[in-house]
């Protein structure tokens, strides 16, 4: 059944709510904005519809904050650069233009909510300077407070109506998402131990996981906005994050050996991680933390019980030690989820992300937006065309709102789509219909049913870019207030200014894309690099947070890319976690040997360090890795002379180092083998990068 067929004729109760609520949030804006006979009640509409874009209590509020933050420092950035120039009109655009990449670069290197805070800094301004041209200085005083007035009422509107009608908390999402995030890791646990060759299966287990997983991590911050009990929220989804990742390497690393060198393994480590495989699938049809976690203790003692020390071999050794961690793993994961759930009873330790910044992509975003704005300005002052300012607004709000999604081109077209589909709606609701309403109930009967319509759909990821695009254009196209033209000329006007605007957009996105699949695995690899030789000179604990909140983020975004791509090229989260794997590891043997007596220890210590980050840059370009194992040996050959170690650490380490080169020879392999064609844009992934303006 088609998607629209499926929303618009069994509408479930959610999408219904989402629409009432947001619905009775603009009108609510629109009413006191024509009661205060403000100059472009319109922006409280657009204020509100962003807002209740996702209705939970805190994301309103922190999205709010945000909103009205951004405004302010663009109203001020505006007024200083009329200041400047009142009177030149091309100096004040050209300074408007580096405000305007300046917000987008920032926008592209944060997160969250403060991204829709940069982009309302750089529209605001841009609002001023334009409209204000030729203004006296209380004149460009008075655009300023107004735009103000406007986006500060609909915040204010929006969080009235979210707080007081159907309210829903962050907390609850939280916990539904963490719940999705630890049964599908489970179920992706249960088939890479297995040793399985449903890729597929795994695949969607994977992607299941890792969906939940960026929703959760991305909208923990607003839970700091709940009560005293928002930031215990904020550390359990950081714990969770970081664990889950280092799950999945591990479970990589393990499903690597088990497949790939079954033969150099004893058949009772096989079955042992068949036996473990089965207690995961267990533990996530378990009702309850409780007992999921009773069945990841019993897993723990039946590891325990069968590891017959004195004559296993160092890498069934390894294997035993790798189904030990992914059940401490699993029980840490449990943890968090508890304290995501109740953060007054449970409450964990956790440093904040380190989050990744690609400045080079935030460039390309802010050259791009900086083009596409000085090309609408230049439209607008040859031909002094009042309606291009749309144009211009459009232009400014979109390039730089999709600029930090994986693929901009397919969600700008559907954007696009959704425009062409509001023209008609915009005419017949918005001007033949509203010319006709004398009272304020009729108005918002009549120009709140095409809103309702948009609205009933933005809650179904696979219709919700067409439907936010025609609820938004909606708007535009009829600009409601108190003296509105209802001619057609007017009409005619928006319609062509919104399409050249967007089709700018999508021209920039053509003409300077972000960066492809061959620059983005470049710069990771170099990345990554970086980082695992910088845990070499950290003290392990700086190193540790670093390295952990780099590659939680990393991996993150690398998965959402990886899954549009097709399926001969999904190449890149694997890199992702064979890196953390080996970062991981290399923290490990810090940790053991960093305070070793003997120097000639720790020398030999520094060169397995060395001779592993070399062996991830050469693997990572499709090269096998060299001096892996004569490091490796050196080591062994110094412990044994000069070092204190039990024999039982030392075969731990011999498995260790020997399995770290095995996944480095895979990746290398890997690497050799992909694909060298670039991936075309597939638009059905648009909606979990559009959800949150």
């Amino acid at each position: 059944m088609s998607p629209f067929v499926q929303t618009y004729l069994m509408p479930n109760a959610t999408a219904v709510k989402f629409a009432i609520k947001t619905t009775l949030a603009m009108m609510l804006a629109l009413y006191v904005a024509l009661w205060f006979d403000l100059e472009r009640p319109y922006w409280a509409l657009m204020s509100a519809a962003f807002l209740q874009i996702r209705p939970m209590s805190g994301m309103v509020i922190e999205k709010g904050i945000c909103q009205l933050g951004g405004t302010f420092i663009g109203a001020v950035a505006g007024i200083i650069i009329m200041a400047l120039f009142a009177q030149a009109r091309i100096p004040a655009l050209i300074t408007l233009t580096g405000w305007i990449m300046l917000c987008t670069y920032v926008g592209s290197l944060w997160r969250n909510n403060y991204t829709y805070g940069c982009l309302m800094a750089a529209v605001t301004a841009m609002l001023i300077v334009v409209i204000s041209s030729g203004s006296t200085p209380a004149g460009i005083f008075d655009i300023a407070v107004a735009r103000l007035s406007e986006l500060g009422l609909g915040a204010v509107c929006a969080m009235l109506v979210s707080s007081l009608l159907w309210p829903s908390h962050v907390g609850t999402h939280l916990a539904t998402q963490a719940d999705s995030v630890i049964n599908e890791a489970f179920e992706h646990a249960a088939l890479r131990l297995e040793a399985s060759d449903d890729i597929p299966a795994m695949q969607k287990a994977l992607r299941g996981s890792l969906g939940p997983l960026t929703l959760l991590e991305s909208d923990s911050q607003a839970a700091r906005f709940e009560g005293p009990v928002g930031p215990g929220r904020v550390r359990a989804t950081h714990v969770l994050t970081r664990r889950t990742l280092r799950f999945f390497a591990n479970l990589q690393a393990l499903h690597q050996l088990m497949h790939d060198h079954a033969d150099r393994l004893d058949p009772q480590s096989l079955k042992l991680a068949c036996q473990v495989a089965q207690g995961f699938r267990e533990a996530e049809h378990v009702k309850g933390v409780a007992d999921a976690r009773k069945t990841l203790q019993a897993l723990r003692h039946l590891v325990h019980e069968n590891n017959d020390e004195t004559t296993l071999a160092p890498l069934d050794r390894r294997l035993r030690l790798g189904l030990r961690e992914s059940i401490g793993h699993a029980m840490v994961m449990l943890d968090a989820r508890e304290a995501i759930a109740s953060p007054g009873r449970y409450q964990l330790r956790s440093s904040p992300l380190a989050w990744h910044r690609d400045h080079l992509a935030a460039s390309i975003n802010a050259i791009r937006s900086g083009i596409v704005f000085s090309l609408l300005a230049v439209f607008w002052i040859v031909t002094a065309w009042q309606s291009a300012m749309i144009a211009m607004m459009l232009g400014t709000l979109f390039s730089a709102f999709f600029a930090s999604r994986d693929n901009p081109i397919a969600i700008t077209m559907m954007f696009y789509k959704g425009m062409l589909a509001a023209i008609p709606s915009a005419f017949l609701f918005g001007h033949v219909l509203l010319s006709q309403a004398n009272s304020f109930p009729l108005l918002a009967l009549i120009f709140g049913t095409p809103l309702f319509l948009g609205l009933l759909g933005a809650t179904n990821l696979a219709t919700m870019g067409y439907c936010l695009a025609f609820t938004i254009f909606n708007i535009l196209l009829t600009m409601p207030g108190n003296g509105m033209d209802f001619s057609f000329d007017s009409f005619a006007n928006r319609v062509v200014a919104v399409v050249i605007g967007l089709s700018c957009v999508v021209m920039g996105f053509r003409l300077l894309p972000g960066l492809g699949t061959r620059l983005r695995r470049r710069r990771l690899i170099k990345a990554i690099s970086n980082d695992i030789h910088e845990l070499r000179r950290r003290s392990i604990r700086d190193a540790e947070t670093r390295f952990s909140g780099h590659m939680a983020d990393r991996l993150l975004h690398l998965a959402q890319h990886d899954d549009m791509l097709p399926e001969e090229q999904r190449h890149l989260f694997i890199l992702g976690l064979t890196g953390l794997d080996l970062g991981t590891a290399t923290l490990r043997l810090r940790d053991r040997l960093d305070d070793a007596p003997h120097p000639l220890i720790r020398e030999a210590h520094q060169n397995v360090l060395r001779a592993l980050a070399v062996g991830f840059e050469d693997s990572a370009t499709g090269h096998l890795p060299k001096g892996i194992r004569e490091a490796g040996k050196q080591l062994e050959d110094a412990i044994t002379t000069h070092g204190d170690i039990s024999a039982d650490r030392r075969v731990l380490l011999e498995g260790l180092i020997e399995r770290l080169e095995l996944s480095l020879e895979r990746l290398a392999r890997i690497m050799a083998e992909r694909p060298q064609r670039k991936p075309k844009p597939q638009a059905k992934h648009f909606a979990q990068e559009a959800q949150d303006p």
